[in-house]
C-alpha cells in the first residue's frame, strides 16, 4: 500500500495563500530560501493584484507545495509516488529528487514569463463538468475556428475536460456545452492558453532552458503529465516539464495508474483540495485528503499512521 503526494496547478492560487500555511519552521526556511534565489521575498507574490501575473501565480504554487513537501519529509513522511498537474510537475519532480529545488525554482519563474510572453492577453482556459470526453471533444472540432483557436486540453475525469485557447473560442464552446446540458462551464482564472498546440513554442524554449540543468534518476516514480505513465528516467521528467505545456494532461488516467501501482492515500499540498477531490472520484477504495482542508497535523498523523498500518 503506496502513499502519493499530489502537487496542485494553476487554478487553484488563492491571495495570500503563502501567508496562511501552517506555521512550521521548515515552511518559513524554505519561504525564505526561494526568496533568496529569485532575489525578491516570496510573500510578496501572493497578493489578489500580484497573482494576476502567470509567473507570480506559478512561483507561489512551486513554493507553497514544496515548502509543505518539506515540512513533511522533516517529520519523517515521504512519498511512494508524486504527481503533480502542470506547473505542479516540478514539485512533483522537486519531491522525486529528480532537480534541485534552486534549478526548480528558477525554471518556474522562467516557465511563467516564457508563458506572459507568448500570449499577454485574449487567451485562457475553462472547464465543463457534466459532458464525456468524447462530446466534448466533438463539440470543440464543431465550433473551431482559426482566427478564434481552442483546443481540449486536461483531462481530469471522464466528465470534466478543461478547454483552452482564445477568450472567444473558449466562450463560444462553453455556450454550446451549456445547451448540451453540462453541469457547470466556466471560464477558469488562467491568463494564458495552456496545454494546447498553441504553447508549442513555449514547450521548444523551456526545454532547451531545462537542458542545461542537472537532473537526476528520481528515488521515487513521477507520474507523467502527458501520457500518465510512471516515469524514472532523468530525460523523461526533463521532457514532460517542458513539453507538458503544449499537450493535454492526463489526469484522470493518472490517478487510475497511481491505484493500479498500489497507491491507497492521496494527500494534496496546498493550496486547495481539487486532486484530492477528483481521486475521491476516481478512486472509491482509497482515500484523499489535502493539507488545506484538513490540515497540516491531522495529514501528518494520517500519513503515519497508514504507514505504520502498512509497513
Amino acid at each position: 500500500m503506496k502513499l502519493a503526494f499530489l502537487f496542485p496547478g494553476q487554478g487553484s492560487q488563492k491571495p495570500n495563500m503563502l501567508h496562511h500555511l501552517h506555521d512550521h519552521p521548515v515552511i518559513s526556511e524554505v519561504m525564505h530560501q526561494a526568496g533568496d534565489i529569485l532575489g525578491e521575498s516570496v510573500y510578496k507574490l501572493d497578493s489578489m493584484a500580484a497573482l494576476e501575473s502567470t509567473t507570480s501565480v506559478q512561483v507561489s504554487l512551486f513554493v507553497s507545495s514544496v515548502a509543505v513537501l518539506k515540512a513533511f519529509a522533516s517529520e519523517g513522511v515521504l512519498p511512494d509516488i508524486a504527481a503533480g498537474h502542470s506547473v505542479g510537475a516540478f514539485s512533483a519532480a522537486v519531491a522525486c529528487k529528480a532537480i534541485d529545488f534552486t534549478d526548480a525554482v528558477r525554471m518556474v519563474k522562467r516557465r511563467g514569463q516564457l508563458m506572459e510572453q507568448a500570449f499577454p492577453s485574449g487567451y485562457g482556459m475553462g472547464v465543463i463538468t457534466g459532458i464525456d470526453v468524447r462530446t466534448m471533444k466533438g463539440i470543440v472540432e464543431t465550433y473551431f475556428i482559426e482566427k478564434d483557436p481552442v483546443y481540449v486540453a486536461n483531462i481530469n475525469a471522464p466528465d470534466q475536460v478543461t478547454i483552452s485557447g482564445s477568450i472567444a473560442g473558449i466562450d463560444r464552446v462553453i455556450n454550446h456545452a451549456r445547451d448540451r446540458g453540462a453541469r457547470k462551464a466556466d471560464v477558469l482564472n488562467i491568463s494564458v492558453p495552456s496545454h494546447c498546440p498553441l504553447l508549442r513554442p513555449v514547450s521548444v524554449s523551456l526545454y532547451e532552458e531545462l537542458s542545461k540543468i542537472h537532473f537526476r534518476s528520481p528515488i521515487i516514480p513521477y507520474a507523467c503529465n502527458r501520457t500518465a505513465r510512471l516515469l524514472k528516467s532523468p530525460e523523461k521528467i526533463r521532457e514532460d516539464l517542458a513539453f507538458n505545456l503544449s499537450h493535454p494532461v492526463k489526469w484522470h488516467d493518472i490517478s487510475s495508474v497511481l491505484c493500479e501501482h498500489g497507491t491507497r492515500l492521496f494527500i494534496e499540498m496546498p493550496p486547495g483540495n481539487v486532486l484530492a477531490s477528483l481521486a475521491k472520484k476516481a478512486l472509491p477504495g482509497g482515500r484523499a485528503v489535502s493539507v488545506e482542508e484538513n490540515g497540516f497535523r491531522n495529514c501528518l498523523l494520517l500519513a503515519k499512521r497508514f504507514s505504520s498500518d502498512h509497513s
